[in-house]
């Protein structure tokens, strides 16, 4: 390498202490999360938040925003929602046929229209706000729902069951709709909006091709999920479906997050439950560059935004009508057999969010939709739920297995 290349690599690359700080951050965050009983993901918000320039300036807002710790970043984000597409459990979808799917729809439109409700008491400025931030509040995270059953014994349950089913329509739905309607507002009615039904072809075909491949070469597909590849062939197929899908949203002028969630949602489609695979591939992406988007994320934080009383009132408001819309309608599960207090157990899940609302949050605002108060909003309702839903859940709905030990000692 000569001195002039060697000199362009170091302007790239961040200060020394960017280095040690997130690398240090990356690793010592979830130990710290794991003893405190919180989501890692809340302490790496707030340890961006420390590190940066609104408190203790170690990482300045130009780090965050440009060149490497950005395009790392930027991957972690792409992989987080690939991976959200990627945990869709499709046959658990068909497994439960079409009765609770149907429901699951209703209860989903149902949601809708509280969100929607529920924002017209909240201060914004156009109705485009109220439609994104109705779409953002509406979604649900199967990362909190699905530890959180497992841990109680309760996912093969019915109120297991019809919350995973109503968890992954909803992430699936509102990611999917808040995706297309960013495009519609870049582009408006032009013929730049052809880009959405020729993104929906081109997935179409992939799919085709993916599963005809898979149904004619089946001992070609399964060594995407050997176990100890060397050459780790299922990792290089998933990166190369994301980073197509992810240039080709580029190509069409869309969002790129629409392309890196839909080739996580086709791999998932036509190769059901990898999950050792998923397990692979989760290490590296949440082990590092996916805590590096939400240490950015805490460093962007507009904290001086929420010092105005109206702006943190807005959010706070956000936050209520994100829980209410999904703890209202939650007594509707008896109709599928839950107890009230099951009910409402199942209700505080779907209100639990995690990672990809922040993801979503971001896409409003790069599109100009929302401002970065309202998307502090977005990370609040994050910082409120991921705590309080698992906690709130453990209290309606105990572990099955403890109740079944305690009725066996109590009836000796």
């Amino acid at each position: 390498m000569t001195v002039d290349a060697f000199l362009a690599v170091g302007s790239i690359l961040p200060s020394a202490t960017t280095f040690i700080v997130i690398g240090l951050a990356a690793f010592l965050l979830p130990l710290i999360a794991r003893q405190l009983g919180l989501p890692a993901v809340v302490l790496e918000i707030m340890f961006g938040l420390l590190i940066g320039p609104q408190v203790l300036g170690l990482i300045g807002i130009d780090t965050a925003s440009d060149g490497f710790v950005l395009v790392l970043a930027e991957i972690g984000l792409f992989l987080l929602m690939f991976l959200a597409g990627f945990e869709i459990n499709f046959t658990s979808l068909e497994r439960e046929g079409r009765g609770p799917i149907l429901f699951g729809f209703g209860f989903y439109g149902l949601i809708l229209v509280l969100s929607w409700i529920g924002l017209g008491f909240v201060d914004l400025e156009h109705a485009n706000q109220r439609i994104f931030l109705t779409l953002l509040v509406s979604a649900a995270s199967m990362g909190i729902i699905i530890p959180a059953l497992r841990v109680a014994n309760r996912s093969a349950t019915q109120q297991g069951q019809i919350t995973i089913v109503i968890g992954i329509l909803a992430e699936f739905l509102a990611a999917t709709a808040i995706i297309v309607f960013a495009v519609w507002i870049k582009n408006g009615w032009g013929v730049e909006l052809l880009a959405v039904p020729l993104f929906v072809l081109i997935l179409l075909g992939v799919l085709w091709l993916m599963r005809t491949l898979a149904w004619w070469y089946p001992e070609q597909a399964e060594q995407l999920f050997v176990g100890h590849d060397p050459d780790e062939l299922g990792i290089r197929f998933s990166l190369a479906l994301l980073f197509v899908f992810v240039g080709l949203s580029l190509a069409l002028g869309m969002d790129p997050i629409l392309g890196a969630f839909m080739s996580g949602a086709i791999f998932a489609f036509v190769f059901r439950n990898p999950r050792e695979l998923e397990a692979r591939l989760s290490g590296f992406s949440y082990g590092f560059l996916i805590p590096i988007f939400f240490i950015s994320v805490g460093i962007r934080f507009p904290l001086d935004a929420l010092s105005d009383t109206s702006v943190l009132v807005t959010a706070f408001g956000i936050v209520a009508v994100a829980i209410a819309a999904k703890l209202i309608p939650a007594p509707l599960l008896m109709l599928r057999g839950l107890t009230l207090r099951d009910s409402l157990g199942a209700g505080v899940l779907l209100a639990g969010q995690l990672s990809v609302i922040i993801a979503l949050a971001a896409v409003g605002v790069q599109i100009g939709v929302i401002d970065e108060g309202l998307a502090a909003g977005a990370v609040l309702i994050v910082g409120v739920t991921a705590v309080l839903s698992p906690i709130l859940f453990r209290l309606l709905s105990p572990d099955l297995d403890a109740l079944r030990k305690d009725g066996a000692s109590t009836g000796s």
